[in-house]
């Protein structure tokens, strides 16, 4: 299917706008395309700003035309990068230009960003590779519009055991409750655990709740030889370490 505002020629398979281009304006697209692209291959990780990042990756859809107005548009409703790739398909879809193929490749490049960041995760101990933790996290959990409870379950060597969605809501004993944590960890064989949820608020600073239920956690883990390293709160204004607050 097309993408709203845009054509396909059936002779190329490409897609293209609808208005008509004169051919000094297609050769100065195809000039401008190229030197995105020649700055993103020879310039590094910094050679683009974030809106042309877009512009690129919406390339693979709209074959023809300028795709900087979308991009910048794009910005300017979800307001970083992140928040445009971490964006619902259908929020996508509602900016002029945006289609259901354009949404699918900037979702794609959302999904690779979380495997590449959990692989990091996976191969490695948690406690000795922490930023890269936090970097799979941000990417995963900043830009949620609903709180999501997690536990991390470790081995005896700190690597991941098992990454559990204990389930969405505010953080209480009605959504996640100590035993049944401790429970899993002893089913799991896991040595300790880490807590982690976010605030789609945007502040990750812990609340009372967060603090009181972390202790209950600790606590029974103490009892029964489960250690509780830490529990992180992700919000898009950054984490926070309820351990680094002396709070556990």
């Amino acid at each position: 299917m097309p993408e709203p505002g845009e054509t396909f020629d059936f002779g190329t398979g490409d897609e293209s706008r609808e208005e008509p281009k004169s051919e000094s304006s297609k050769a100065a697209g195809i000039g401008h395309r190229a030197r995105l692209r020649e700055r993103l291959l020879k310039g590094g990780a910094e050679a683009l700003a974030d809106y042309e990042v877009l512009e690129y990756l919406l390339f693979a859809a709209i074959k023809q035309g300028d795709t900087k107005p979308i991009a910048k548009e794009l910005i300017k409703q979800f307001g970083t990068l992140s928040g445009v790739l971490n964006a619902d398909p259908a929020a996508l879809q509602r900016v002029k230009g945006v289609g259901e193929t354009s949404a699918a490749a900037l979702k794609s490049v959302a999904l690779a960003a979380r495997r590449m960041a959990r692989s990091e995760v996976m191969q490695r101990p948690v406690l000795g590779s922490w930023q890269s933790l936090l970097d799979y996290l941000a990417i995963d959990m900043a830009h949620l519009t609903v709180e999501r409870v997690r536990v991390l379950y470790l081995d005896s060597k700190n690597q991941l055991i098992d990454d559990h969605h204990v389930g969405d809501g505010s953080i209480d004993e009605a959504s996640i409750h100590p035993r049944e944590v401790i429970r899993r960890a002893l089913d799991l064989g896991a040595s300790a655990l880490i807590l982690v949820h976010n605030h789609p608020s945007g502040n990750p600073e812990p609340s009372r709740a967060d603090i009181q239920i972390t202790q209950r956690i600790a606590e029974a883990g103490r009892l029964l030889g489960v250690a509780v390293h830490d529990h992180v709160i992700i919000g898009r204004e950054g984490h926070v370490s309820l351990r680094a607050k002396g709070l556990i």
